[in-house]
């Protein structure tokens, strides 16, 4: 039994992503194969092939994949995911893009965003915005799996020597193209992978006032998220957004500051280490998750943990 995983990447390089899905891999047992789809992709397969764990890597360097069209890797996937008994990918953006075009492809259901491997065909996965966690069982032959990433520990990047082999096939479904892309240049660490996030709400007023944040983050050398009620309020981009409908983040520390901490928001930050609530409304429900609640006004506070910091 072989187990697909399925590597995030820019072609340059692995994702952190991608070694938090090994481990997940690993714990349902079987030799794991790590698929890159890219053009220029090798210095990406070459980084795959040293992480702890992994059998083999596959290349699918292609100018139909440069941009890793869900159209076109979807169908990739499901040719090679055939010969597999797990085809497994993480569940981020791309992941959650494509993977169920292949369960499509491959008739089976999906299993998604588990958090935990009970056994070969039995898994974990959080329901109800993560107020429950349903234990699922896959009898599909070919078992099409989303791992949230924040529920494993990440594979030691070096130490493995995989053989790396190339793939033939080429795919192009013909029906997307890539017209651009606008990438957000921060010299923070990325959402989902910092040990530090400082997220602001509704209480921060206005897209301005998440200057005072963004100066706490950089003493703490911190990612910067936001709560939907911000994002929707057009304080800033929805990429910052974290929760149930945003990104899903587990770090060593989570400072919520005018966050009032509704479901939504909760189920995509409970799981980090030591929660900091800073609120002006001690009956707000964030402070029933919170390791350190402040109750305080959040402009009178930013400055001053600034200057301490």
């Amino acid at each position: 039994m072989a187990i697909l995983v399925i590597a995030e990447h820019d072609n340059a390089s692995l994702k952190g992503a991608t070694l938090n899905t090994v481990t997940a891999a690993t714990q349902m047992g079987g030799d794991i194969h790590v698929l890159v789809a890219g053009e220029g992709c090798q210095a990406a397969a070459d980084q795959a092939a040293k992480v702890a764990g992994v059998d083999k890597v596959l290349v699918a360097d292609s100018a139909a994949y440069a941009h890793q069209l869900a159209e076109n890797v979807s169908l990739l996937v499901a040719e090679l995911g055939k010969d597999y008994s797990h085809v497994v990918a993480p569940a981020t953006t791309s992941g959650k893009n494509f993977m169920p075009r292949v369960a499509a492809l491959l008739d089976v259901a999906q299993v998604s965003d588990i958090t935990r491997v009970e056994s070969a065909d039995t898994f974990d996965r959080p329901i109800y915005a993560g107020n429950a966690i349903a234990t699922v069982q896959s009898l599909d032959a070919i078992k099409v799996i989303t791992v949230r990433t924040t529920g494993f520990d990440a594979a030691a990047a070096e130490g493995g020597s995989a053989a790396v082999e190339a793939v033939g096939s080429t795919h192009d479904a013909g029906v997307s193209s890539f017209v651009g892309e606008e990438m957000a240049v921060s010299d923070r660490p990325e959402l989902t992978a910092a040990k530090v996030v400082v997220s602001g709400g509704r209480g921060m007023g206005s897209g301005e006032n998440f200057a005072l944040i963004d100066a706490v983050a950089d003493k703490l050398g911190a990612a910067v998220g936001a709560s939907r009620a911000a994002v929707d309020a057009g304080f800033v981009p929805n990429d910052m957004q974290v929760g149930q409908t945003g990104k899903i983040v587990a770090p060593e520390l989570y400072v919520a500051v005018g966050i009032s901490g509704a479901i939504q928001h909760l189920a995509g930050m409970k799981d980090s280490k030591i929660i900091v609530a800073i609120n002006k409304d001690e009956e707000a429900p964030i402070f029933q998750v919170a390791d350190y609640g402040l109750v305080a006004d959040l402009f009178d506070v930013l400055p001053e943990l600034e200057k301490q910091l």
